[in-house]
């Protein structure tokens, strides 16, 4: 390993591979800030550049730089606008946007890099120490395991729901399951519940239901609320600096979330948002119940959580993309394209074959991730300044963004009525106070919890796989706790309440 080390690091620093370490950092980074250009978009694009490179590890070096600047990035719009443009910063708008909407913009976006920097180094760090063994590790999940593990983070769904909101969080996961089944089935190539609607027959896209359900939203409320937009102090740019009280705080929550996000990032086909919403879920439940209470309003550890679990499960994806030649998630499907069009065959003997390309990425994401922390964290106060725009102007910015991001997403005119009829249906849903994250983590896992249980069930001829896989069993073992304890808490704090009531 250590020889490996070396000779990465020989690459990794050399002029040429430092220079795309660098332009990767920062195109993903100003293409990740911008709603519905996610990492799969901007790779696509860069996919022939790389290849007129000629050297493979500088190609692939230039590309991981893009993917992992491009998640850095995409924190950004989320806190800034409320617009989650790519699926793994969903999560940081429920704490970011409520730390801007406070006039806390910088101290957001610096949790937010320092967060990322901590995740994408603890990752590269363990990727480098690990890959080999856990490339073993990830062979052993089959479809009944994802399928399980989707059940787990279905059922931290409490964790985004206020209080006395279970309810109502259920019936929002369950409506974003009913989403998620528009379009072709797992089990069969038809159409289904597209209402004759050709361009229905994929289903719903994405970056159409984020922007629809966060962005959208919120500058229709601006509107039917002025004194809102008035009374905020959302335009004062202060606390750019986060206290040593805060950093204490965080840095256990990032410890935590780093670990847990590489390793569900080595899971082929689990990524980065479902490290990012279990990373939030997790640190919700094992918090103070008055630390509980912040939570979704501007809780610096809600900001940490899934930042840090992102940016570390997308250095985990690298580890079945390199050692096994299975992609964990679109981008790196494209990836694996990529590199099968340099010439490079990925697989476990790429470390031995062509050292000198699996060591030197690895090496050159703890770099990105540094470049990254350099190049963002003096911009800052810059960044933040978008929220120094007067409300009313704000609101043509949200919406042209909103409906830019729906419109590239899919290419298709079709998104936008999709996107306003969706949107004025969320923003009546905000109105009634029903909690809009859970509806998004339904539509995002639908799909695949659908496909994994349909894959399990042909394997095993029907639903005995829970019994026949060990590991299934105890996943959703630990699912059935995550629903059971929120109540258990609930019902001991108001058994405790009811004690002192009859004490006095």
């Amino acid at each position: 390993m250590l020889e490996g080390i070396m000779i990465g690091l020989s690459t990794a620093f050399t002029l040429t591979n430092l220079m795309m370490v660098i332009g990767g950092c920062l195109i993903g980074t100003f293409i990740g800030m911008l709603p519905g250009l996610g990492p799969m978009s901007i790779i696509s694009i860069m996919i022939p550049v790389a290849i007129t490179i000629g050297d493979p590890s500088a190609a692939l070096i230039l590309l991981a730089g893009v993917y992992y600047g491009a998640i850095f990035g995409g924190s950004t719009s989320s806190i800034l606008i409320n617009a989650p443009g790519v699926a793994s910063t969903v999560a940081t708008s429920f704490d970011g946007y409520p730390l801007a909407r406070a006039g806390k913009a910088g101290k957001a976006l610096t949790v937010a890099a320092i967060s990322s920097f901590c995740g994408g180094s603890i990752g590269a760090i363990l990727l480098m120490i690990f890959a080999p063994a856990l490339a073993t590790v990830a062979l052993l999940f089959h479809s009944s395991e994802y399928f399980a593990l989707m059940v787990v983070g279905l059922s931290a769904i409490a964790a985004f729901a206020g209080s006395g909101q279970v309810a109502k969080a259920m019936l929002m996961t369950v409506l974003g399951l009913i989403m998620a089944t528009v379009g072709e089935g797992a089990l069969f190539n038809l159409p289904r519940f597209t209402m004759g609607i050709m361009d229905l027959q994929s289903g719903f896209g994405f970056i159409t239901l984020a922007m629809a359900m966060f962005a959208l939203p919120e500058a229709l409320y601006l509107v039917l609320d002025p004194s809102r937009s008035n009374n905020e102090t959302g335009g004062e740019i202060k606390d750019l600096r986060i206290t040593k009280a805060e950093a204490k705080s965080i840095a256990p929550v990032i410890g935590r979330q780093s670990i847990q996000g590489f390793l569900i990032g080595v899971l082929p086909g689990a990524g980065a948002t479902i490290a990012s919403f279990l990373g939030y879920a997790v640190e919700r439940n094992i918090a103070p119940k008055e630390e509980q209470d912040q939570f979704g309003k501007g809780s610096v550890k809600g900001l940490a959580a899934p930042e840090a679990a992102n940016n570390a499960a997308c250095t985990g994806s690298f580890v079945p993309l390199l050692t096994l030649g299975i992609p964990g998630s679109g981008t790196t499907a494209i990836l694996l394209g990529a590199l099968i069009a340099l010439n490079v065959n990925p697989g476990p003997r790429l470390m031995v074959d062509q050292p000198e390309i699996f060591w030197a990425v690895i090496i050159s994401m703890y770099i990105g991730n540094l470049v990254l922390l350099v190049l963002n964290l003096p911009l800052i106060p810059y960044i933040a300044k978008v929220l120094a725009v007067p409300r009313n102007y704000l609101i043509p910015f949200i919406l042209f963004f909103t409906m830019m991001g729906a419109y590239i997403g899919q290419n298709n005119a079709t998104e936008l009525l999709l996107l306003v009829g969706l949107g004025i249906c969320a923003t009546v849903l905000r109105f009634a106070d029903y909690p809009l994250a859970p509806l998004l983590i339904g539509f995002i896992l639908g799909s695949m919890l659908e496909d994994n249980f349909a894959r399990s069930m042909q394997i095993y001829d029907g639903i005995q796989f829970i019994v026949e896989r060990p590991m299934t069993m105890g996943l959703l073992g630990i699912a059935a706790i995550l629903i059971v304890l929120p109540s258990y808490r609930a019902r001991r704090a108001r058994n405790r309440a009811k004690g002192i009531a009859d004490g006095d």
